[in-house]
């Protein structure tokens, strides 16, 4: 006898990444042709020495980085967010709109959690990050695909023809993943007006912000006086500061918003981790030239993967930015099977777009995610020329 299963749960895809690791088992990868993982965009460096220094610090000084504390967050973080928030995009962004939370996947979660029940549904372009995709599926709600054009943008007009009366979000990741496009400013006021007209809310998930190509204001969506009734914004430290395994992110929405999300964060993981928060708000003060450092090495990485990729005969460069690129390739086998075999025969992990995309679609059919936060300009180099040699 096996215990019940929630059919919604057993009906979601398992984890993309953690799927594509399970090819690596058995396989092994001569010196001459080492294996190139390019399968997730999480930096693999642990954060910068003088930050684990100031945590090892807050270990041994700080008796509150070891217990609960506020459902939403460190006071001070939250107010170091919303005052550097307020700076980038211009508006008024308060403390009291801020929540600290286990990742942004958490502040995804609780988003939804707070927006919508079973049988309602979100609209999500497509490709999606399909951590969202599958939060939305395994709790009963049913993810709308809004296809995206040749450079990865979705349309407003297309959006709204999705739009029933069960529509209660529509998600947007800017810079994007998998595709790493970054939306144009006018496009997103264009999908908050959209949001607004139909009483919706409008995710935006900037984790990748500190990455973006732009020096000015991603967007003025806060500078809209109104905009904490259409507005749920979405980011992580984990990219900016290197504390993925820490596990913070945050949300920005109206007070009343997130009176339901501490409901939600209460019973989940209680509060946010201490340390990382402490991290966190260490690595506001004190990173910032540090994270400008870096930075310039992500966008000088994706001048190289734009160079490298467009040499390469009947390869497309559908979109490159923060830690990605996602490429068309002239080979003819569905892209879940090529992923396997350019792994087998040229020891190069990437996820095949197949698992951005709903069942069928055939703009996943031939596409492949590629991550290059963890290699330089050298490994990309070496990465373009395993592929232009590949011969299935």
């Amino acid at each position: 006898m096996t215990l019940p299963l929630n059919p919604d749960m057993a009906a979601t895809a398992a984890p993309p990444v953690m799927a594509a690791m399970r090819w690596l088992e058995g396989a092994t990868f001569s010196a001459e042709n080492p294996l190139i993982n390019v399968s997730q965009a999480a930096p693999a460096l642990p954060p910068p020495e003088p930050l684990r220094k100031a945590m090892a610090k807050m270990v041994l000084t700080d008796p509150g980085a070891h217990l609960y504390g506020p459902d939403l967050g460190l006071p001070e973080l939250r107010a170091q967010v919303a005052a550097r928030s307020a700076a980038i995009y211009g508006g008024d962004v308060d403390a009291a709109q801020v929540a600290i939370t286990s990742g942004c996947n958490q502040a995804f979660a609780a988003a939804i959690a707070t927006l919508a029940r079973a049988g309602d549904e979100v609209i999500l372009p497509s490709p999606w990050y399909f951590n969202h995709q599958m939060l939305l599926r395994m709790n009963g709600l049913t993810p709308v695909p809004l296809p995206t054009d040749a450079r990865l943008l979705p349309d407003p007009e297309q959006a709204a023809a999705l739009v029933t009366d069960r529509t209660r979000a529509l998600v947007l990741v800017t810079p994007n993943t998998p595709g790493g496009v970054e939306y144009p400013a006018d496009l997103l006021r264009a999908f908050f007006d959209l949001a607004r007209s139909h009483g919706i809310a409008l995710i935006v998930d900037e984790t990748y912000r500190d990455f973006h190509a732009s020096s000015g204001a991603p967007h003025d969506l806060f500078t809209d006086p109104d905009w904490p009734e259409t507005l749920i914004h979405l980011y992580s430290f984990s990219k900016a500061y290197r504390l993925t395994g820490h596990r913070v992110g945050a949300m920005i929405a109206s007070p009343a918003q997130l009176s339901q999300v501490e409901k939600y964060i209460d019973c989940t993981t209680i509060c946010p981790n201490q340390l990382g928060q402490r991290a966190a708000l260490w690595g506001m003060r004190n990173l910032d030239q540090w994270l400008a450092g870096e930075r310039d090495e992500i966008l000088a990485r994706r001048a190289a993967m734009t160079n490298a990729v467009n040499a390469l005969d009947g390869w497309r460069l559908r979109g490159c930015g923060a830690y990605f690129a996602y490429v068309d390739y002239p080979h003819d086998l569905p892209s879940g099977d090529f992923a396997q075999a350019l792994l087998r025969e040229a020891a190069v992990l990437a996820l095949p777009g197949s698992m951005f995309t709903p069942d069928g679609d055939l703009s996943g059919a031939r596409a492949l995610r590629i991550a290059f936060a963890n290699i330089d300009r050298t490994d990309i180099s070496n990465l373009c020329e395993r592929l232009r040699n590949l011969r299935l």
